[in-house]
């Protein structure tokens, strides 16, 4: 099972999810998109699931605390308890057996963040 993963601002477009995500690897072979629980209604973030014809997964805050990334962020660390949110999210989403296949990457207007995770789903 194939995750993509996804940090945003809450004023992200289409435009912006659908460039990290591009960045990241693109929609081929996914299984669903993640983000934090809290973001999960954003409706760019809908309009990307339906786009790629996948569910969105939501993934609550806390779940996210001590996850390793591989990328790093002080302030992501901070509110999170883990390095990146996008990665998070993805490896979160796609079982616990899971692994980074492309780690994140940001959208050149600089409010999104995607990262692609593999996994058994379980």
């Amino acid at each position: 099972m194939k995750v993509a993963g996804f940090g945003f601002r809450q004023d992200v477009t289409l435009a912006a999810l659908r460039d990290a995500l591009l960045a990241a690897g693109g929609p081929d072979g996914l299984a669903a998109v993640a983000t934090v629980s809290d973001k999960a209604d954003a409706q760019a973030l809908k309009r990307l699931a339906h786009e790629c014809g996948v569910p969105i997964r939501a993934i609550p805050a806390e779940a996210l605390a001590g996850i390793n990334t591989p990328t790093q962020s002080m302030r992501i660390a901070e509110n999170f308890g883990t390095g990146s949110v996008a990665e998070a999210v993805a490896l979160a989403a796609a079982g616990p057996r899971a692994r980074l296949i492309a780690t994140r990457v940001v959208s050149q207007d600089r409010t999104a963040t995607a990262a692609i995770a593999e996994g058994d789903g379980a």
